[in-house]
């Protein structure tokens, strides 16, 4: 899903260039590789971390390091974003190009994939152009013997030039030879018989002519002839990165640039100009990808993905494949509601128990109100009410949707919401970030890192937070339960909210479509660019792995964000609500304030206020309410529903109001967290109150639009 403790806290290198060695003997190794080839997995086997591995691209977004020693060397092991190119178009393929070529890594690890080799090996032979050290780990190895596929490692080795190992990297044994052969890379001398692309004889003179103004110019900090053919095929963000590493301006040397016109004017004069290079520099490394793999791959079965294929034939299918989707969505949401409802209610008895011997300590030191009310009834009461509600769903819902990814069905997904998201000029891979935001729309923020386009990255920032969070779940389901299902208890109950919630998720899904094409159509105007999407083999997840790292990786560190905001906000809470302004509390008193534009949107002062004050946490919502309406000095929970439905239609609620809170929950500002989240990566004021007016706008129309049909035919 994106957003874990290791993609944001200790272990991330953010600009991906910054290293933190141990000691001066530490050893610097980078661990490349295309998305979804298990590079993580061996990142975390070599290192014992816990960086979060998913069988879909785009899942690393910054570079991550770690620690291994062998007999001989201690390592700093640095996992960059996956890629299949170092002809960087997005931003997690700049952070992976650039710490290859000025990362100072003594040596790459390739990681490829054994079921899909010839693919893999361009990425290989681009980085042998960069590097004289590369080890290449043929992983997944399991899986091409399952599928029937025989690889010829020392033939590849042989062809490549450089050591060549095959891997299982969820078999930690099998990775001893990786080790020891990256021992021999580092001791051993540079690589100077690696296999090198040979382009046409157009483009060779051309390098040639290059070739000496820059070797004298960079001094052997960068392979001088890959920087030759990046000259000629020019990019403007690379040649900043050069000329930072190299610490002048390359091009104002005379002789490097007297020689680069003169090789540009060759090629232009023989009818090759740069969009024709840049073909011609990826055909030939393509070419020789599969000249390689020629007799080092062979396939013993036909149809030795046949079974995938026909899995896909029904899950990406236009007519079964929606309907599928919808059906899984639906059962993740009624496996959380049913099986977060108990452990919620013992949670919630543990932390309140915690409370009472908590005023008992109080009352115990002679402490006085005030400073019981701000701590206990104030800080701990709401930070109790965020974890009882927000862990039992989360460590339910994060490890089901991580099942799904690490399956290999999420990226069936985006397939099939690419056609919607291309018809709004949005990209494909916006449905990635989409799926995130479910877990938590800070993680889809961040998620948007893999969308190229800097427009379309904007616009599926922006719409993000149409899709809820898990921590607005709760209130949804409380109104849908409570105004809408009844009486009725048990399965049939559980089942009925699951189809309720789906339908709103699905509303919610449509206003991101509405919303992006609004953008792309105005501030936003452009033309959807395409990109690549690999639906990789169907996998057996790991699932105790999955179950273990989605809550200690994932559900406590959103978790303890989610307290990190809501301690504050409880303090908030408790003064407002004891702070006395004439008769009435500050609470009531900004209520009786809001409430006459409140009551034309369907909401009321209290409720509208409540979602203001929930601005750190959307689970607090409910309960601010419920302290407002009982003229509670702090926040409450009702246990009861019938005793729950009654306090709300005494203070005028109807179903109209239910409506209107279930859409306005759905739609409406962001958290505290997510519109962070959107200032630190958009990096911009701007962009992030536009992100908090957006879904806010459309809420308060669609609430309007409601209670004006209900008072004008009801």
């Amino acid at each position: 899903m994106g957003l874990t403790k290791g993609s944001v806290g200790t272990g991330t290198v953010d600009n991906g260039l910054e290293i933190r060695k141990r000691s001066e003997s530490d050893r610097v190794v980078a661990i490349a590789g295309n998305p979804n080839v298990g590079k993580s997995t061996v990142f975390n086997a070599l290192t014992g971390l816990n960086q979060h591995t998913g069988n879909w691209p785009g899942k690393t977004v910054t570079n991550a390091q770690g620690y291994h020693e062998t007999r001989r060397h201690s390592y700093v092991l640095v996992d960059i974003p996956g890629t299949y190119s170092l002809m960087a178009h997005s931003a997690e393929e700049e952070v992976a190009r650039n710490f290859i070529c000025f990362g100072e890594a003594e040596a790459v690890i390739v990681v490829c994939d054994a079921t899909c080799l010839e693919r893999n090996l361009n990425l290989v032979l681009q980085t042998i152009e960069l590097t004289d050290r590369v080890l290449v780990c043929v992983n997944l190895m399991d899986e091409a013997k399952r599928k029937q596929i025989k690889i010829d490692l020392p033939l590849l080795s042989r062809r490549l030039g450089v050591p060549v190992v095959g891997t299982t990297a969820r078999k930690k044994r099998s990775l001893a030879a990786l080790t020891a052969a990256l021992d021999e890379v580092i001791d051993g001398a540079p690589q100077e018989s690696a296999c090198q692309v040979v382009y046409s004889g157009a483009v060779e003179e051309a390098i040639g002519m290059l070739l000496p103004a820059v070797r004298e110019k960079t001094h052997g900090k960068i392979n001088a002839r890959w920087l030759s053919l990046k000259l000629l095929d020019y990019d403007d963000a690379l040649m900043e990165e050069v000329n930072a590493c190299l610490g002048c301006d390359l091009l104002s040397d005379a002789d490097v640039s007297a020689a680069l016109q003169r090789a540009r004017d060759f090629l232009s004069g023989l009818g090759i100009h740069p969009d024709d290079l840049k073909e011609k520099i990826v055909s030939h490394t393509v070419k020789k990808a599969e000249e390689i793999c020629r007799g080092v791959v062979q396939y013993e079965k036909s149809g030795y993905d046949a079974r995938d294929r026909r899995l896909d034939r029904i899950l990406t299918s236009r007519f079964t494949g929606y309907p599928i989707m919808l059906l899984l969505l639906a059962c993740i949401f009624w496996l959380t509601i049913t099986g977060a409802n108990y452990p919620s209610q013992l949670l919630s008895k543990g932390l309140f128990w915690i409370q009472d011997r908590l005023t008992e300590w109080f009352q115990m030191l002679g402490a006085p109100e005030w400073l019981h009310g701000m701590l206990v009834l104030g800080v701990y009461r709401v930070l109790a009410w965020v974890v009882s509600v927000m862990l039992p769903p989360m460590a339910i819902f994060f490890p089901l949707f991580t099942l799904l990814e690490d399956s290999g069905y999420l990226p069936r997904i985006a397939y099939n919401l690419d056609r919607p998201f291309q018809r709004c000029h949005a990209c494909g891979k916006q449905a990635l970030t989409m799926c995130m935001g479910f877990g938590c729309n800070a993680a889809g923020v961040v998620g948007c890192r893999i969308i190229d386009s800097p427009r379309e990255r904007l616009i599926a920032m922006l719409t993000n937070s149409f899709v809820p969070c898990n921590g607005r779940f709760p209130t949804i389901i409380t109104i849908l339960s409570l105004f809408f299902l009844g009486s009725t208890g048990g399965m049939v109950n559980s089942v009925l909210s699951a189809l309720f919630l789906t339908c709103v998720i699905l509303l919610g899904v449509f206003m991101t479509f509405a919303v992006s094409k609004l953008l792309s159509r105005t501030i936003l105007k452009g033309v959807p660019s395409s990109f690549t999407l690999e639906l990789p083999s169907y996998r057996m997840p790991q699932i105790g792995r999955v179950i273990v790292r989605s809550i200690c990786d994932r559900t406590l560190f959103v978790l303890g964000r989610a307290a990190a905001v809501a301690a504050p906000a409880g303090l908030i809470i408790w003064l407002m609500a004891n702070v006395q302004v004439g008769e009435l509390s500050l609470l009531s008193r900004c209520a009786g304030f809001l409430d006459p534009f409140a009551r034309c949107i369907g909401l009321d002062g209290v409720l509208l206020m409540a979602f203001l004050l929930g601005f750190p946490a959307n689970e607090i919502v409910v309960p601010i309410a419920l302290m407002a309406y009982l003229a509670e000095g702090s926040i409450v929970d009702i246990a009861n529903p019938g005793v729950l439905r009654q306090i709300l239609t005494d203070n005028g609620w109807t179903w109209v109001t239910a409506v209107c809170v279930i859409l306005f929950s759905l739609m409406h500002w962001p958290c505290s967290t997510t519109l962070w989240t959107i200032r630190k990566e958009s990096g911009s004021w701007r962009w992030t109150a536009l992100a908090a007016v957006l879904p806010t706008a459309a809420g308060m129309l669609l609430c309007f639009l409601i209670a004006a049909a209900a008072n004008l035919f009801c």
